[in-house]
């Protein structure tokens, strides 16, 4: 449930030096009235994945899809979630008498596996142990080409000018002179691609473990504190300590919990970040509109 300092779920992945958009993970009721307050603008929201479809991650979406027509938002979006979710905003749609000035793709999750990629990310998805059927997703930036190497090619008395940013491509240029040259050849070491891990709600599991592997960063739900383990694996959620356990066993570099239980008010969520430090040193504890940056590897 929400509190009068946490509202219910929804991550917002901030892509605009790599392709200019926005990237959303649930829609938690409020989400757009907590986007307000924040950076992120709808109008350039290219991609929404829903994690499952219980309310605290699913009720604030007919009113962000619509208010995106509001505001002028008129490019492609594309929604991605368990079956039921097509019926869930069309009928919202249509009961409310809806009009959408954009063009809505819907793609219903029946697999595991690769559900997007293009040349600079592709995006993969496991299911979770959860109530209901519930995916969490693992976000790659593909490795970016290496530095062009300037004084080899300025060695060779190959003239500066398009020519590099061609070469800079990877491609093969023929020069004025004959000479052919590879782009290959005067390209640094690849720069290493990101990887960011989202969950949706899960008790500890090997399908979190598998999404995790190397990650950047994961983003694991914490609902509880360790001595609700009982009652954690009771309703299929997970304590701070299951979720340090799955980014250590994981590799990943960074844990970022969220989804906490409204019982922890104040001081008291620091019992969280307490637990899952002991296991794994570099813990967060998200806050509403608070954000995290990850460097790019060198």
């Amino acid at each position: 449930m929400p509190s009068k300092q946490r509202n219910v779920t929804s991550i917002a992945l901030n892509l605009l030096d790599e392709r200019g958009t926005y990237w959303l993970v649930d829609c938690g009721e409020g989400t757009q009235q907590q986007i307000l307050n924040s950076p992120v603008k709808l109008g350039r929201t290219e991609k929404l994945f829903i994690t499952h479809l219980h309310g605290d991650h699913l009720y604030g979406l007919p009113g962000l899809l619509t208010s995106r027509s509001y505001l002028g938002g008129d490019t492609p979006l594309t929604l991605y979630g368990p079956r039921g979710l097509k019926q869930f905003v069309e009928t919202a749609l249509e009961v409310s008498g809806a009009h959408l000035s954009y063009t809505l793709h819907l793609v219903e999750l029946d697999e595991e596996g690769i559900i997007f990629e293009d040349e600079s990310f592709l995006v993969e998805t496991a299911r979770l142990e959860h109530r209901i059927e519930c995916f969490g997703f693992r976000i790659v930036e593909k490795d970016q080409p290496g530095k062009l190497l300037n004084e080899k090619l300025k060695e060779l008395a190959v003239p500066p000018g398009p020519i590099y940013g061609q070469l800079k491509l990877g491609h093969t240029v023929q020069l004025e002179d004959g000479r052919t040259i590879h782009g290959k050849d005067f390209l640094g070491a690849p720069v290493p691609g990101r990887v960011v891990v989202i969950l949706g709600d899960t008790r500890y599991c090997e399908g979190a473990k598998k999404l995790a592997r190397g990650a950047d960063v994961l983003v694991h739900e914490a609902t509880f504190a360790m001595d609700k383990q009982e009652l954690a694996y009771a309703f299929d959620h997970a304590t701070s300590t299951d979720a340090a356990r799955t980014a250590q066993e994981a590799g990943a570099n960074v844990l970022i919990m969220t989804h906490l239980s409204s019982r922890y008010q104040g001081d008291s969520v620091n019992e969280l970040l307490h637990q899952a430090q002991q296991i794994h040193g570099n813990s967060h504890l998200a806050r509403d509109f608070w954000s995290f940056d990850i460097p790019r590897k060198v």
